[in-house]
């Protein structure tokens, strides 16, 4: 008969300080290392994954101007950021509510990713309303004078990321690159922390189901169901969580050669509810297949694994190799705009470890083995990573760390998503 244990009982062992959490990673090592880990060993995993994830939006309301000043906004856009009214009206209260995607842009270098982690590290934010009568209302907040600030997704945390090469000679521009994507077979880019993925360790969605507690961006948040598009074969998540308890450093905006995009992290607790949500958990990079599609029509053009392209976490930089180029490449690439030149320094809290200042550099100054790829014969170096596997780990831990202290505990999801 299969071993089974319920989150109830999950939840006794933890208050009495005796539940047995691993992270991802650790469980993995030790599945590596040849380690027999049965299902009385460990009570909770704590998988994670920071990425592009285009399917984000913010939902805001707050107050721009005294009761009856306006009858309704018409517009509004906040650091030049268009915003979506409503749907409330809130006629003649001086308050407003707005939806920003992060997939909005002022610019072709800032966006609505850009915009939230602006407001989480609680800078000063520029709001423009047009109003239904024609006029102009300018002013300034900041997330603390915004009550109601919350960060939901229509598709977060893939369990089934892509890979991306361009077959064709010509380069092109995608979500997918930071610059032209060069062809034929020149470059490889991917996405997706393998082993560490939420829905890699709980692919049946055993354990995850509407009212899943969560860390979205390091603040908790819930599950609240399936993401668009998603399938039993390549599921998703759609969830919710505080603005004002989130940390920066785990959220953003991506600058693609198509646009900004959005960057989000999730933190999600995996239960060992039975034996078989146990063997899910353990599999490993070197078992989690990775599609490689052809950016132009998306289709399969081969196979490899995540073991293939997550060697190396860390970007580095060496400030003695740097040549101080009038026009640094690297400034100019980098999608978090994490390198200040004056400074010759890495701003960490930015760095995603995508791997694009490595190409870029003339001085080679930035080094990361990002591997290559076999793939029908040919040798593909992968030159970007729109995931970021390093910071993914330390949300891991961070929940494990909440878990073992007691101040996260185990939700029992109200509905199944399965």
């Amino acid at each position: 008969m299969e071993k089974r244990r319920t989150i109830a009982e999950i939840t006794a062992k933890q208050e009495r300080g005796n539940a047995v959490v691993l992270t991802a990673e650790e469980l993995c090592n030790s599945v590596r290392d040849g380690k027999e880990i049965d299902f009385e060993d460990v009570d909770v995993v704590t998988s994670a994954t920071c990425s592009v994830m285009s399917g984000t939006y913010a939902v805001l309301s707050f107050k721009v101007a005294e009761r009856d000043e306006f009858e309704r906004a018409a517009s509004v856009f906040l650091n030049g950021v268009p915003a979506f009214v409503g749907p409330c009206p809130n006629e003649r209260l001086g308050i407003i509510d707005a939806i920003v995607y992060g997939t909005s842009r002022r610019d072709e270098k800032y966006g609505g990713g850009q915009l939230f982690r602006d407001m989480v590290a609680q800078e000063e934010i520029e709001v423009v309303v047009e109003t239904v009568e024609g006029r102009k209302i300018e002013t300034t907040t900041n997330l603390g004078k915004i009550p109601f600030a919350q960060l939901c997704s229509t598709r977060n945390v893939y369990r089934n990321y892509n890979a991306f090469v361009n077959p064709q000679e010509n380069e092109v521009y995608s979500i997918f690159s930071v610059s032209k994507f060069a062809g034929a077979f020149k470059e490889l880019h991917f996405s997706g922390c393998g082993e560490l993925n939420p829905l890699e360790k709980d692919p049946h969605l055993e354990t995850i189901g509407v009212g899943t507690k969560i860390l979205m961006n390091g603040a908790v948040g819930f599950v609240m169901g399936k993401g668009t598009r998603s399938s039993a074969e390549k599921p998703n998540l759609m969830g919710i969580a505080d603005m004002h308890k989130m940390l920066p450093e785990y959220l953003g905006g991506f600058r693609t050669s198509a646009g900004p995009e959005v960057w989000n992290s999730w933190a999600v607790p995996i239960p060992i509810l039975n034996e078989q949500v146990l063997e899910s958990a353990k599999r490993r990079d070197e078992e989690i297949k990775l599609d490689v599609l052809d950016v132009h029509t998306r289709l399969p053009v081969g196979k490899i694994t995540y073991a293939d392209v997550w060697r190396d976490l860390s970007v580095r930089f060496d400030e003695q190799k740097c040549l101080e180029c009038e026009e640094c490449q690297v400034a100019s690439i980098c999608p978090m705009d994490a390198f200040d030149t004056q400074a010759k320094g890495v701003n960490e809290d930015l760095c995603c470890n995508c791997g694009a200042c490595v190409q870029f550099c003339q001085g080679s100054a930035f080094y990361c083995n990002l591997g290559v790829v076999s793939l029908s014969g040919r040798e593909i170096p992968v030159t970007l990573r729109q995931s970021d596997r390093k910071r993914a780990l330390k949300l891991a831990n961070m929940l494990k760390r909440n878990i073992l202290e007691g101040d996260f505990k185990l939700s029992v999801p109200v509905s199944k998503l399965s």
